[in-house]
């Protein structure tokens, strides 16, 4: 309730009471001139109880208004509130639908993405399936790794590819020779077809069966190269080096026959993934660089030691010019004495005689003889035995 409404209550109440008022006063008036005493008191006392509902209803008509503004304050507060609950609801439903529209963008590339990688993964798959087109692929990834080891074609391996069989039957297709004339031999051929079907289907139990399969064929193709004998030529580790390009191909077939490596070792083939080569030919690389660094250190020596034969050699012919700078440098101060007294004096006496002449040179005096030049003192060349001449410089030249 308003304060106006309170007002007007008020105002109502108060005529009310100031004509009870009145009418009160003249019934007593009108009782003193004549007028019953009892009833005015009985009148008396309806107009307390009139005065007294009335304060009463005025306190409750103001507790009723107080509540009323307190309870108009909640509502604002609350109307404020729900404003800012409802902006920040708002807000959070336009966030919602960026993100859902995003992620509805995402999942999409995604899909694309996976349908291309589908796609790409079928073709890699139907190329793999060409018994030549997997040699092709295992001696590319080969070659890959022995570049990113350092190692060069023509120089350090030898890849095979005049062959004109599917198996290649007798001709390795990657040869790294090793330092000190040894031959390491490779193969990349393996088998897949299996192995494609196994990952084709969705059983597990179906898929285990076509593995074993896949690694009985790998098994094959071991004895196969095995008795092809690379490991048995001269020169050669006691083994041959297969490569399977795929990590995959020997962890399953592991899975199924934890014997697998054990196999092939017995009959002299080592398999090896990309992580297992990489380790291998890495090894070999820092063979090659540490036997390069051994000859050079060879090389080195013979130049080191050519070079100091003839610092030796330049250090006697210092010694020497500095010796006859010393004696030309003796002989000029005995040569400046008697010049002077033989030839300069008389000069310039015939001079003042009033012979004509350069009077100015003649009275140029002689320079004075340089300094002792410093001996060259060095004990650990002068150790050293020399078989070269002394009137010159002999320098060899070394080749490279």
């Amino acid at each position: 309730m308003s304060s106006t409404v309170v007002t007007l209550i008020t105002l109502i109440l108060g005529l009310f009471l100031g004509l009870a008022l009145g009418l009160w006063i003249s019934r007593i008036k009108s009782g003193a001139n004549g007028g019953n005493t009892s009833t005015i008191s009985q009148e008396l006392n309806d107009v307390k109880v009139l005065l007294k509902a009335s304060d009463d209803r005025l306190k409750a008509a103001e507790a009723k208004s107080e509540n009323e503004t307190k309870i108009a304050t909640q509502m604002e507060e609350m109307k404020t509130t729900v404003e800012r609950m409802r902006l920040q609801a708002q807000e959070a439903s336009e966030k919602r639908i960026a993100s859902e529209v995003q992620l509805v963008g995402t999942i999409d590339e995604m899909r694309k993405a996976s349908t291309t990688f589908f796609d790409e993964t079928k073709k890699i798959a139907g190329a793999l399936a060409s018994s030549q087109t997997r040699g092709k692929f295992g001696e590319a990834q080969l070659e890959l790794l022995l570049e990113q080891a350092g190692l060069r074609e023509g120089h350090e391996y030898v890849a095979q590819r005049s062959t004109t069989d599917s198996d290649s039957s007798g001709i390795p297709d990657i040869t790294v020779a090793m330092p000190g004339g040894s031959k390491l031999f490779i193969d990349s051929k393996f088998p897949f077809d299996r192995f494609l079907e196994a990952f084709g289907t969705e059983e597990q139990e179906q898929r285990d069966e076509l593995l074993l399969l896949h690694t009985k064929d790998l098994l094959k193709h071991v004895d196969a190269l095995a008795k092809r004998g690379y490991h048995k030529s001269q020169n050669s580790p006691d083994f041959v080096v297969l490569f399977l390009p795929f990590e995959t191909l020997l962890a399953e077939s592991l899975r199924l026959d934890p014997l697998l490596l054990e196999k092939a070792f017995k009959v002299g083939v080592t398999l090896a993934t990309p992580t297992s080569m990489m380790a291998l030919l890495r090894t070999v690389g820092h063979i090659f660089t540490r036997n390069k660094l051994a000859e050079n250190a060879d090389d080195i020596t013979k130049v080191a030691a050519t070079f100091l034969k003839n610092v030796t050699l330049l250090h006697t012919k210092i010694v020497a010019v500095g010796k006859a700078i010393n004696q030309t440098s003796k002989a000029y101060e005995d040569l400046i004495p008697t010049a002077e007294k033989t030839v300069l004096a008389p000069a310039r006496r015939i001079n003042k005689l009033g012979v004509a002449g350069d009077k100015d040179k003649l009275a140029i005096e002689y320079p004075e003889s340089p300094a002792d030049v410093r001996a060259l003192n060095n004990p650990d060349l002068d150790s050293i035995d020399l078989d070269a001449p002394d009137d010159f410089i002999d320098v060899e030249v070394v080749e490279e």
